[in-house]
């Protein structure tokens, strides 16, 4: 997403809106729970839970986008339209497909073997995905890795840099945790720190080999949209104690770490090549 690479991204800069735009907003959500627990109860829609649900979409999932957009307008200029051209932008449309596709279904096959159904038909599944990609995907994923964690990894090494972005996506969803009607109330806060820790190495991973913040989207979205028809915080988020979650999170965190590993050492001789 910075593409002046003789200067420093401003990445202060867009921790501080993260930091900025998620007290906020998670403040006013904090203040308009007990009408989302209300609806919950009673399934009344009223006026405080319309504006608790429209903030919670278009705003507080959605921060990391919007709080780099502010940082790149500030920084460069940079329009609305050029913004959504660069988070779309796959150079490597079939290596996209390919690994995007492995990490997708290393996690719908765990979903398979040791999920528990939740009684959604398939098709939620599908409707879920759709919804996840803009709200989820592509609000998170050019904050986390097409900007964060690729820029830290300029003046750190890949593993560092991946742990540091890991800890930052960890702290920022702390505040959904004291949220009853959060879909993560409740949930291990171990397991989902290991969950975070391993697809923040996924998605580095991915985009590594794509150099595409939709490939990263599209993975997010779909690990995501396996909650539409599986009990989610109990496959992903619990305790990892089972050999099944250890055996999954083992081969994902492994084969992140060998995809970066093949596709930096392309990216190597490719500027070698170039210098030539």
């Amino acid at each position: 997403m910075w593409k002046d690479k003789s200067k420093n991204a401003p990445v202060t800069e867009f921790l501080g809106w993260i930091l900025f735009l998620s007290l906020l907003v998670q403040g006013i959500l904090l203040l308009l729970e007990p009408y989302s627990i209300s609806y919950m109860e009673n399934g009344q829609m009223t006026v405080g839970y319309t504006i608790y649900a429209i903030l919670g979409m278009l705003v507080s999932t959605p921060c990391p986008a919007i709080a780099l957009f502010i940082t790149l307008r500030r920084a460069e200029k940079i329009t609305v339209k050029e913004y959504f051209k660069r988070i779309i932008h796959t150079p490597k449309p079939l290596t996209a497909v390919l690994v995007t596709g492995l990490f997708c279904a290393v996690a719908f096959v765990f979903a398979l073997c040791y999920g528990t159904p939740n009684g959604s038909p398939w098709y939620m599944m599908l409707l879920g995905f759709l919804v996840m990609i803009p709200f989820v995907g592509m609000g998170e994923e050019p904050g986390w890795r097409g900007f964060l964690q690729p820029e830290l990894a300029r003046k750190f090494p890949f593993p560092i840099a991946t742990s540091f972005t890991a800890v930052i996506w960890y702290i920022w969803h702390l505040p959904i945790w004291i949220m009853p009607t959060s879909n993560h109330y409740g949930d291990s806060l171990i397991g989902f720190a290991v969950t975070i820790f391993v697809w923040a190495f996924a998605g580095a991973a991915i985009y590594k080999a794509t150099k595409s913040i939709l490939a990263c989207a599209v993975y997010h979205a779909f690990i995501n949209s396996i909650g539409a028809i599986y009990d989610w915080n109990n496959l992903f988020d619990a305790y990892p104690k089972t050999n099944g979650m250890l055996l999954y999170f083992g081969i994902v965190f492994m084969v992140a770490i060998i995809v970066w590993v093949i596709f930096d050492k392309k990216d190597k001789q490719t500027k070698f090549h170039e210098k030539e």
